[in-house]
């Protein structure tokens, strides 16, 4: 990759912002109270306090924004972490901002299917519309653009998310209408899923909190219409065919299947047999195999020499008899001779 660590186009190949985080902004809002109390009620949710760590920066975030370093410092303590140990996880995962992000997060897929249907076209206008490029909000406040390396909906390329809710099968056209509105202030309704909020509203609920004001609002976002069309065509024209999946073997068959041949596993015991000749298709090694240091000559070797299963064989002499042919280690592999690397000749 030839971008600059840290730059735009290094962040959006590769997933990863080496950038620092930035100094918090003077409107801030600040983490109250209420916020650490809420951190507290995710840790209570988990067996080992540090497993609350992503959750508690999704909390963070729906107060803030983004991961400030107000908020690093708040999961440091409440978790008895270091800072460091918090930024490491922090700066891992592209969900957690590392700026200030705009009321809306907009997030076009630039993968394999998405770009050659026109998603990179659909990355490219938006970036002009709103004077930015990737992980940079638009100077209104409005929007943070974002490719996205895969948003898991090939079926509905290209797709555009906002705040992680899917606007499918969009090209460029209709990706400005959504940009306009949404920069008017309306909140269009996604393709599927729950009603939009914003940027501070989802990161509410990943962090395991209500984003609606009222159970009502709540069960309406539950019961939101999907449409599923692109995903069920394949079930749809299978039903128009008759056409099903093939039945399951039962586990009598398979069992019966995967059980070894007896003949095949006795000849295989009987070809492991000592002095078993070698099978078909299996050539020795070659006479250039080996090292370049005598077995039982190297260091943390000393004293070592043959052995026969794991025992000595004061029998047979230290090196080969004369006439055996020689590699640069040793003797060559033969019947009787068999050389292992970095190790004494074994017993046949």
């Amino acid at each position: 990759m030839s971008a600059l660590p840290g730059s735009a186009e290094g962040t959006a190949v590769t997933g990863l912002d080496s950038s620092p985080v930035e100094p918090a902004p003077l409107d801030l809002p600040p983490l109250t109270e209420q916020a650490r109390l809420e951190a507290r009620q995710i840790i209570a949710r988990y067996p080992k306090a540090r497993s609350a760590l992503l959750p508690m920066l999704h909390l963070v975030q729906s107060y803030q924004g983004y991961v400030s370093p107000e908020g690093v410092a708040l999961c440091a303590e409440e978790l008895g972490l270091t800072k460091a140990e918090v930024g490491a996880v922090a700066t891992f995962y592209t969900m957690y901002k590392r700026r200030p992000t705009g009321r809306h997060l907009v997030s076009v897929c630039t993968n394999t299917l998405c770009s050659v249907l026109g998603g990179q076209r659909i990355m490219d206008a938006l970036s002009a519309d709103l004077g930015v490029h990737h992980d940079e909000t638009a100077a209104d406040g409005s929007i943070t653009l974002e490719h996205a390396e895969c948003l898991a909906a090939c079926d509905y390329a290209p797709v555009v998310t906002v705040d992680y809710e899917f606007y499918d099968q969009q090209d460029v056209d209709s990706a400005r209408e959504l940009v306009a509105a949404l920069r008017r202030g309306e909140k269009p309704p996604p393709t599927r899923g729950a009603p939009l909020t914003d940027f501070k509203g989802i990161s509410r609920q990943l962090a395991g909190f209500s984003q609606h004001g009222d159970a009502a609002a709540a069960q309406a976002a539950i019961d939101a219409p999907g449409a599923l069309g692109p995903t069920l065509v394949g079930l749809r024209l299978a039903e128009e065919r008759g056409e099903s999946a093939p039945e399951m073997p039962s586990s009598r068959s398979t069992a019966a299947s995967s059980s070894p041949d007896p003949a095949a596993e006795a000849a295989g015991v009987e070809s492991a047999q000592r002095g078993a000749p070698e099978p078909s298709g299996r050539s020795l090694a070659d006479q250039n195999d080996g090292t370049e240091t005598p077995a039982g000559t190297e260091p943390g070797t000393t004293g070592q020499g043959p052995f026969r299963e794991g025992l000595t064989c004061p029998s047979l002499p230290s090196s080969p008899p004369a006439g055996a042919p020689r590699s640069r280690g040793g003797c060559r592999p033969t019947s009787r001779w068999r050389a292992t690397p970095r190790s004494a000749p074994r017993c046949p």
